[in-house]
């Protein structure tokens, strides 16, 4: 007697991704891609393989030239340390001033106009050279007022990599959200450790919105007096 032939079970269905909704605000990624753009200083580019990395290089949802993003946010810490900490040389400042004043004509006899460009500082070609918003915050940051305040470490996200934070010398009732990492690597402490923490830092407390706020030279803060915070003299 004839065995039945064994019979394979169908093939199940081929399990595919589902497709991924486009970003409304932009025509070359999805918006989980861009989400996760916006939250990285690599921006939309260092979630994307390579063979496609052409396609979101430039995406503004996450561009150091968008405000808010974390490379905005990057851009203006490496700025404003440029503009307080290592200075350019005043001809090559003069250039951004002559520019940022509309003035077409300047002398460049030792070549700064090539940093300038590098630093994007500078976009354009001649006769039309054109200030960017990075040059002109370097030369906000040039002359604008900081002082060294204590900093409140309220809240951090380990997942957006950011630090709720209150600027004592800005606004005691408005966080600013700061970048997490620069605060790690200049007090040395877990995020964890970080919370309830008071830090000392230089800021432009003259800022007008919580996003213009920069923190340059963190530190831990020596002990505050007893009863600080509420008024009392810690005597």
């Amino acid at each position: 007697m004839t065995q039945p032939l064994a019979t394979c079970p169908p093939p199940e269905p081929q399990k595919l991704r589902p497709a991924q909704l486009p970003c409304p605000n932009c025509s070359c990624c999805s918006a989980v891609l861009c989400e996760r753009g916006r939250n990285d200083i690599g921006e939309c580019i260092a979630h994307t393989p390579a063979d496609h990395a052409a396609t979101v290089a430039d995406c503004p949802c996450s561009a150091e030239t968008t405000r808010g993003t974390h490379a905005w946010r990057a851009a203006m810490l490496r700025i404003t340390k440029h503009a307080t900490e290592n200075p350019m040389a005043p001809q090559a400042q003069s250039i951004l001033h002559a520019l940022a004043g509309d003035a077409m004509a300047f002398e460049d006899p030792k070549g700064h106009l090539r940093t300038l460009r590098s630093l994007r500082y500078v976009t354009g070609s001649e006769p039309a050279y054109q200030i960017t918003d990075f040059g002109r915050r370097y030369l906000a940051a040039v002359t604008e007022p900081r002082f060294t305040t204590p900093v409140e470490v309220e809240s951090v996200d380990l997942k957006l990599r950011t630090a709720r934070v209150v600027v004592v010398g800005w606004n005691i009732a408005d966080p600013v959200t700061v970048l997490l990492d620069p605060i790690r690597q200049s007090t040395g402490l877990n995020p964890e450790q970080l919370i309830g923490r008071f830090l000392e830092a230089k800021a432009n407390c003259y800022a007008q919105t919580a996003d213009d706020i920069v923190l340059t030279r963190i530190q831990l803060a020596p002990p505050l007096p007893e009863n600080w915070m509420t008024g009392g003299s810690g005597e």
